[in-house]
């Protein structure tokens, strides 16, 4: 049984036409843009009926609990159009008031420029950028399908959400776009909806002077079901278009719209319309066009109000008829609903992993043994790559069917797992090639911005990569993702420090960057209390002396070199701590006091890190060097392009002791 919300046809008894209300939406977002003097009137003109149609006709929600797992989710990718969302949430019932659209891109608001998942409610997930909302989209679609797949049952279906969508000409034109939508049509993610708000026009112009690509084609060699809607402001016609998509089974579905920007205003169809607000006169006159008989800026007659109450008050009721059907789920499969409830709940995971120690193991190695121990205990944890599931060992082996193919797509896949962690009930992971990280830097910051907690695993992670080269090793990586606020980046040094840092990463609700190397590391097993003690600190001290006269400091597979140059320097009656930093975010969280046992302000500091080094002396104080790799690397074998740059023991000791 579908219990998603659709009403096939409008009803006419209705005191309030649907056009007025698709209106009032229209009329809050421009009064919000031009009252905020700052923001994007031209789609909230030319969409109001879209989203209107979604929301009244086909999305299943309850703005009285905004986060009810059984909900569709709503999306609008096109995120400059947020006075459009706000509007329609306003209306709609949810905890926004006329005083935040009154308030819209005000410095401490719950309506800022651009939606922002966790600051308003019904906001699903933070848009703006281009091409991630369609794209993260296909990773909440995925997740609906999957824990179907998982709970349903064939006398009760517990999970049958949609997902839907509002995308503009920019979206289309990302690059993201195009892999996310290759994606949802080779996994024939059925639940998902896309309206493409065609207004064919973006900042510069006319699309004619960039785009000319036919995306009905293109959708349809995807795999996607295409629908056109000539006059994209006919809400019976959407609401048809929407309704006979919805029956179809195996493909994904994109209606195209065909609308105007800034319809009815005096700017309607030009490029100036999208990112200025309407001035005061073309406001009046907007109202005029559209036959809106109120001036009164931010005014919706009381007529308006009560059609859109008795439509929320249709969906809690609609609501209560599935709660019942929930609650018969819950009696007849209490096991099932106490392992669904399980997921959503992100308990804390202590699990105790009992693997067996090797004495040497590449990291990216270490983590392939704990991530497989970890999928027996934590059932919905998923994992995924880029096509390089055998060389970034992220392949769940004993549960095939956790493991997602996302084939040579680094960019979607990244909004991918966000969609699945904005979804709930998942814990999804994802790898590729650190290099290729910078193919998904928007949706890792993006990651960051909504603090959800998607874990990357980015391998391969140095100069270790050896005779593949300068394209694949990365140098300014680390350090860069470093810069991402709230984004927690780990660089273990072995298997200990790679299992403590899966431990930390299950229970953490922000996104986090585990580091992995390539070439075999030994096992730290002399240090691992001292490890396993301390390594929510981000860094401790692993060879001590009572008076040392220097501190190296390292990270990751330098940590053994940082090991093996004390030794030497013994040899010259030199004291050297060394510090292990696995992250440097964990670091910063510490007191000053314990900073200072680690690096104290008297002594010489030196880093040794197989990247660049702009930053480490903001981490660990004055007089600090660096060893590591401020230029591209080379092709050749891993030892020997180590000991090109200067990153070897004996090497690094001589140049201390010449210092000293």
């Amino acid at each position: 049984m579908n219990m998603s919300i659709v009403f096939k046809e409008r009803n006419m008894n209705d005191s309030v036409a649907d056009s007025k209300m698709a209106d009032a939406i229209r009329i809050l977002s421009i009064d919000a843009v031009t009252n905020a003097k700052s923001g994007h009137p031209g789609m909230p003109l030319g969409a109001s009926q879209i989203i209107f149609t979604i929301f009244k006709y086909h999305l299943r929600f309850d703005p009285k609990e905004p986060k009810w797992f059984f909900r569709d989710r709503f999306v609008l990718s096109s995120g400059h159009a947020s006075a459009m969302l706000y509007s329609t949430l306003y209306l709609f019932g949810y905890d926004i008031n006329i005083d935040d659209l009154k308030s819209f891109r005000k410095l401490g608001s719950k309506t800022p420029g651009h939606p922002e998942y966790g600051l308003t409610p019904g906001v699903e997930a933070t848009t703006g950028p281009l091409g991630q909302g369609i794209s993260m989209v296909v990773g909440m679609a995925w997740s609906a399908k999957y824990l179907a797949s998982l709970f349903n049952k064939k006398d009760i279906t517990l999970l049958d959400n949609f997902i839907y969508v509002i995308a503009g000409d920019g979206d289309m034109m990302e690059g993201i776009s195009y892999e996310a939508a290759s994606l949802a049509g080779h996994m024939k993610l059925d639940n998902l909806i896309c309206v493409y708000d065609s207004n064919r026009t973006t900042i510069e112009g006319k699309t004619d002077i960039t785009f000319s690509e036919d995306v009905k084609k293109r959708f349809e060699s995807c795999g996607w079901s295409v629908r056109i809607v000539n006059d994209g402001f006919d809400i019976d016609k959407l609401n048809q278009a929407i309704s006979e998509a919805k029956k179809e089974i195996g493909k994904p579905k994109l209606i195209i719209a065909k609308t105007e920007i800034g319809y009815k205003s005096p700017k309607e169809g030009s490029n100036k319309v999208h990112g200025e607000p309407l001035t005061e006169g073309e406001v009046t006159l907007t109202r005029k066009n559209l036959g809106w008989e109120w001036q009164e800026r931010f005014y919706i007659p009381d007529e308006i109000i009560s059609a859109f109450k008795k439509i929320v008050e249709n969906k809690i009721k609609q609501k209560k008829d599935l709660d019942i059907k929930l609650e018969n789920y819950r009696k007849k499969y209490r096991d099932d609903w106490d392992k669904l409830s399980k997921y959503l709940n992100k308990d804390l995971i202590n699990i105790d992993l009992s693997i067996e120690e090797s004495q040497s193991l590449s990291t990216r190695e270490s983590s392939h043994l704990i991530l497989n121990q970890i999928a027996k205990k934590v059932e919905n944890i998923i994992s995924g790559s880029a096509d390089l599931s055998p060389s970034t060992k992220t392949n769940i082996v004993d549960f095939p069917q956790r493991n997602i193919h996302f084939g040579i797509r680094e960019h979607s896949m990244g909004a991918f797992v966000n969609g699945v962690s904005l979804f709930g009930g998942i814990r999804p992971v994802c790898s590729t090639f650190l290099v290729f990280s910078d193919y998904m830097r928007p949706a890792l910051r993006l990651s960051s911005i909504m603090k959800i907690s998607s874990i990357f695993v980015f391998t391969h992670d140095s100069i270790g990569v050896g005779e593949d080269g300068p394209t694949h090793q990365p140098v300014e990586h680390i350090m860069s993702l470093r810069l991402i606020p709230d984004f927690t980046v780990i660089r273990p040094a072995d298997f200990y420090e790679t299992l403590s840092a899966w431990k930390f990463i299950l229970n953490f609700n922000s996104p986090s960057a585990l580091i992995l190397t390539r070439q075999r590391v030994n096992t730290l097993s002399e240090y691992r209390d001292i490890i396993v003690t301390n390594f929510s600190k981000g860094g401790y001290i692993l060879t001590s002396h009572r008076s040392p006269d220097v501190v190296l400091i390292a990270s990751g597979s330098e940590v053994h070199i940082a090991i093996e140059t004390s030794k030497i320097l013994m040899n010259s009656n030199i004291k050297a701590n060394v510090v292990s930093i696995p992250s440097v975010e964990l670091l910063k969280k510490n007191d000053r006091d314990y900073l200072q046992t680690l690096f104290p302000s008297k002594l010489k500091k030196y880093v040794i890190e197989a990247g660049v080094g702009s930053g480490w002396s903001d981490i660990v104080g004055d007089k600090v060097e660096f060893f590591g790799v401020n230029t591209f690397g080379y092709s050749g074998n891993e030892k020997d392009v180590y000991k090109k740059f200067g990153l070897v023991p004996d090497e690094i000791a001589e140049k201390i002791v010449e210092k000293l």
